[in-house]
């Protein structure tokens, strides 16, 4: 793959909150993004992560109640029943292999996003999650600690870049159109300094 292809499917690969739920997911789509995170890079290598895949409607339906969606969106409850996502993957911390899990959960689940948008998929990371509810639903071990919620499916939502220039709101917002825009700093307010 040449830089710029893989420039492309970064810059594609933006938080999708609206799907087409008609489309389910496989349980192997599902099974390779886990595989992609199993070949990341691990502190230490220690490889803490364990994870959960869910495709089932019902039991997707009890992980949608515990997320928190797009928190800037403040008119916006989540998506109607209709553009909800077709599968999930729950990231858990394994504390009987690690105490702690240091970054691994957001390498893992960067590359699945990445994984998934090379698959024709949009997906969306959850760090806002009851945390308790959510084990209790898919009878979760004590010594697994939940620390992510992947939402994947095929999106019908488009997002746009716009670059911002410094003082100015890093909040998404969505148009009358209902494009999901997405501010970002320029590469020159962020690279300081080049020696």
């Amino acid at each position: 793959m040449e830089f710029n292809d893989f420039k492309a499917l970064v810059i594609a690969n933006r938080s999708c909150r609206r799907f087409d739920a008609s489309r389910a997911i496989e349980h192997q789509e599902l099974a390779d993004l886990v595989d992609l995170a199993r070949q990341t890079a691990s502190a230490a290598n220690m490889q803490p992560l364990k994870y959960v895949t869910c495709r089932d409607p019902e039991t997707n339906q009890q992980i949608y109640d515990c997320l928190g969606w797009a928190a800037y969106l403040k008119d916006w409850k989540g998506p109607e029943e209709s553009e909800r996502p077709a599968g999930y993957i729950v990231i858990l911390g394994d504390t009987s292999v690690a105490s702690k899990f240091w970054c691994d959960h957001g390498i893992t689940s960067q590359t699945m996003l990445l994984g998934a948008r090379a698959m024709g998929l949009g997906g969306c990371i959850f760090a806002s999650i009851n945390k308790k509810k959510l084990k209790d639903i898919l009878q979760i071990a004590d010594h697994l600690e939940v620390m992510l919620v992947v939402a994947i499916g095929t999106p019908v939502e488009t997002a746009v870049i716009d670059p911002i220039n410094p003082g100015d709101s890093i909040k998404y917002y969505r148009d009358e159109s209902q494009v999901h825009h997405v501010p970002k700093r320029k590469l020159e307010d962020i690279l300081i300094r080049s020696w």
